[in-house]
């Protein structure tokens, strides 16, 4: 499975780059850093109404190459402009491209919180985002046993970094709240075989207390799927390729909320 694939890609880059710098040599350094406890992604998350947080993502395995141009600055510029709350960065090379110098050149241009979007497998991979100037790291219950999990997220709450704990069953949510998560997000598309149901938020989401932040990701394109989702309490949305292809990012953005219908411009 693919999935399988880039864990194991992942796994192999983590090991290559603890030859170069040591997890000692990374914790050291990121607890140098300045550690900010006010955890500015999981307050934009907690605003009223639905926050957006928009993805630089330059390849996805099931699409291919998603834009022709990718200026990964000026779409993050652009994203900030237009009214994100929070940008996701993908720095997965192997599979999506990305590439860690994206989120530290985006991080100093833009003032909103950035998430780093990656396959965390161990500790190590929680300093990088540290060092690279995340505000918070995505953390896959699907590739995490309990106890990493928890100890990451840990880890990035004692580097003032939030964690957006990623579930897509039942038993993925009910390991997210086991360890403490107190931001979880629902991706709608699976990552086993990349099939997308929006409705699988709207299923998993009477798990989930209204104290714990709820997001969906994956496969919302249309208004209709932002009703969807704001009639079931969910607080946030990961959009990542209906941004990316958008040719007009900032009409796409206010179709999405609300503020133009569809045909306007």
């Amino acid at each position: 499975m693919i999935l399988e694939d880039i864990v194991e890609s992942t796994k192999e880059r983590v090991e290559k780059n603890k030859k170069y710098r040591s997890i000692y040599e990374l914790k050291e350094k990121a607890f140098q850093m300045p550690i900010d406890q006010s955890f500015s992604f999981q307050k934009a998350l907690e605003k009223e109404g639905m926050s957006y947080i928009l993805e630089v993502k330059r390849h996805s395995p099931s699409k291919g190459q998603i834009v022709s141009r990718f200026d990964f600055k000026e779409i993050a510029k652009e994203y900030e402009m237009i009214g994100a709350d929070a940008i996701s960065v993908v720095t997965e090379p192997d599979y999506f491209k990305g590439d860690d110098d994206f989120l530290k050149e985006i991080k100093k241009i833009v003032k909103i919180p950035v998430l780093r979007k990656d396959f965390v497998v161990d500790e190590y991979m929680v300093y990088e985002a540290k060092l690279l100037g995340a505000d918070a790291i995505l953390l896959i219950t699907g590739i995490l046993d309990e106890i990493t999990l928890m100890r990451c997220i840990n880890l990035a709450h004692n580097l003032g970094m939030s964690a957006l704990v990623e579930a897509h069953s039942s038993l993925q949510i009910k390991k997210a709240l086991r360890v403490g998560a107190k931001i979880i997000g629902v991706n709608n598309r699976d990552l086993r075989d990349f099939s997308v149901d929006i409705h699988n938020t709207v299923a998993l989401r009477q798990l989930v207390s209204d104290d714990v932040i709820f997001v969906s990701e994956s496969g919302i394109r249309t208004r209709k799927d932002i009703e969807l989702l704001e009639n079931n309490h969910v607080q946030g949305v990961l959009i990542g390729e209906t941004m990316m292809k958008s040719q007009q990012k900032r009409h796409t953005l206010e179709v999405l909320k609300g503020l133009v219908k569809e045909d306007e411009n």
